[in-house]
């Protein structure tokens, strides 16, 4: 594809006309499938399924009362035993990568006090999460380091020294969200070295659902890695603490860890289970298929997107899946054979990173009264005839090198949008490239793609929406409860850093 017919297919996609002088970007990259630069470890490889998958341990609250549930989590460097033999010092919140996983109820508000005991400022944001502003990790709103930060850090719009309390409402679905680093220009560096961990949320519509649960309900974080030769995490970063302007475009790496272990194997039952499946690598997508397919029919039965759970079940074949998308799918490994090994595939690619993880079809409890619902949930969809009018928002590689939105490289402070608690608009999201677009506040709805239909995984609530390169996406989505300032941005981490980010203001 060249660049003028980038600009005409973004442009007709749009339903406007073509926005500024031209793309700076290489013709080889508005083609690439792949996002990001691979960086190969240094260290030999570990084998592939020589690991248990290990399941993040739940966090107990501190405390309750009648309304609340408190928790405490610890931002800090731990030794995990990541690769053989040999250990890998990672940010951690608590001791483990991924962190602990928050189970909240719907309706019921749940604080977190983070403190952070590492050498940098940080910052978490409750990814999904319905929150007030001061509570949803704005990239300034800094927990600082007791002692040993420059003055200037003081300055930041909302820090604190230590710890903070994130105050968390809940007044929305059930859904797999998940908790990060947020921090402004270093998210991609601190991810990478662990700062990630589930927070599911779940509710009475879900609870009566004879959905598999328990030890056959199973989050999966998957991201890449590399590692160096001291068998440290590698990553690129420059003097001015990003990203190196060689990986700006995102990076890849070549170890797959599922729940912080590589390729890792999970011994099942020959019954239905529920995978969370999570990407939380910072540019890697994923094209997952199960190794051999199941007879009769389709492998993966999916029943929740980013927002919950969707209206009725849609199966695949095969899922693709961005940076910071979530999928909640139903596999029923009872329609295998005892002892067979099912490997979970990522078709994208060759190599190391082609292969994600395996189940292992040995346990002999066929006991099982799960099922797969015909209906899911009765949540309303918006209704276009509510809207009160449409943005747009145009994600390219800026004259400076930076990514940008509508040609302006991220201020924290400076609200590309305006609108009103209450209201609902059409936003649309014009490429040059790819990028995973997400949206701080409320889900929304995709309406379409380049003018058609919305395409096979944009089904049910959304928060992150993956737009291919010269391309096109129009969400709906209504803005509710919390006036003040949000972000848009590319869940690219490198391009989020890299200044492809965006305030926009709720207004009362």
């Amino acid at each position: 594809m060249n660049r003028r017919s980038a600009l005409r297919l973004g442009a007709a996609a749009a339903g406007i006309g073509v926005v500024g002088a031209g793309w700076p970007m290489s013709h080889a990259l508005l083609g690439s499938a792949e996002s990001g630069r691979l960086i190969r470890s240094e260290t030999k490889l570990p084998a592939r399924y020589q690991v248990p998958l290990p399941i993040p341990e739940q966090l107990t609250p501190v405390s309750t009362d009648a309304h609340t549930d408190y928790y405490e989590i610890t931002q800090q460097v731990t030794q995990l035993r990541i690769l053989p033999e040999t250990t890998t010092a990672a940010w951690t919140y608590n001791t483990s990568f991924p962190g602990p996983t928050i189970a909240s109820r719907s309706g019921r508000r749940t604080v977190v006090r983070h403190r952070n005991a590492l050498p940098v400022p940080v910052v978490v944001h409750l990814h999904g999460g319905h929150t007030p502003p001061d509570h949803d990790g704005y990239p300034t709103d800094f927990i600082l380091p007791q002692a040993g930060q420059p003055a200037a850090m003081d300055m930041a719009r909302n820090s604190v020294v230590g710890q903070r309390e994130y105050v968390y409402p809940m007044d929305q679905r059930a859904a797999t969200l998940w908790y990060h680093d947020h921090r402004m220009g270093y998210t991609g560096a601190a991810v990478w070295r662990g700062l990630a961990g589930f927070h599911l949320v779940h509710d009475d519509e879900e609870d009566a659902l004879p959905l598999p649960r328990g030890f056959r309900d199973i989050p999966l974080m998957i991201t890449d890695r590399a590692f160096a030769a001291d068998d440290s995490f590698r990553y690129p970063v420059a003097d001015s603490g990003g990203v190196t302007g060689d990986y700006m475009n995102g990076v890849l790496g070549d170890v797959i860890l599922v729940n912080g272990a590589p390729w890792p194997v999970l011994q099942a039952d020959p019954a239905r289970y529920r995978l969370r499946l999570l990407n939380a690598s910072n540019a890697r997508r994923y094209r997952l298929q199960l190794d051999p397919q199941p007879p009769g029919g389709s492998a993966l039965v999916q029943i929740g997107s980013d927002g919950g759970l969707l209206a009725r079940p849609v199966s695949h074949d095969f899922i693709d899946i961005a940076p910071a998308e979530r999928f909640e799918v139903m596999v029923d490994f009872g329609r295998y054979q005892r002892g067979t090994s099912v490997r979970l595939l990522n078709l994208l690619v060759t190599g190391s990173a082609a292969e994600v993880m395996r189940f292992d079809i040995v346990g002999a409890d066929r006991s099982d009264d799960s099922a797969i619902p015909e209906r899911l949930s009765t949540s309303i969809p918006l209704s276009r005839e509510q809207v009160v009018g449409t943005r747009t928002f145009l994600f390219r590689l800026g004259r400076r090198g930076l990514w940008t939105i509508n040609d302006l490289p991220y201020q924290p402070g400076r609200p590309l949008a305006r609108p009103r608690i209450g209201t609902t608009e059409v936003w649309r999201f014009i490429t040059e490239f790819h990028h995973p677009v997400h949206v701080h506040l409320n889900s929304f709805q995709v309406l379409s793609r380049n003018n058609r239909a919305p395409g096979r995984f944009d089904v049910g609530w959304k928060d992150t929406v993956d737009v291919r390169p010269a391309g096109a996406v129009e969400v709906l989505t209504r803005f509710t409860d919390y006036a003040g300032s949000y972000l848009l941005h590319c869940h690219n981490l490198e391009h989020e850093d890299m200044a492809m980010m965006a305030d926009f203001l709720t207004i009362a």
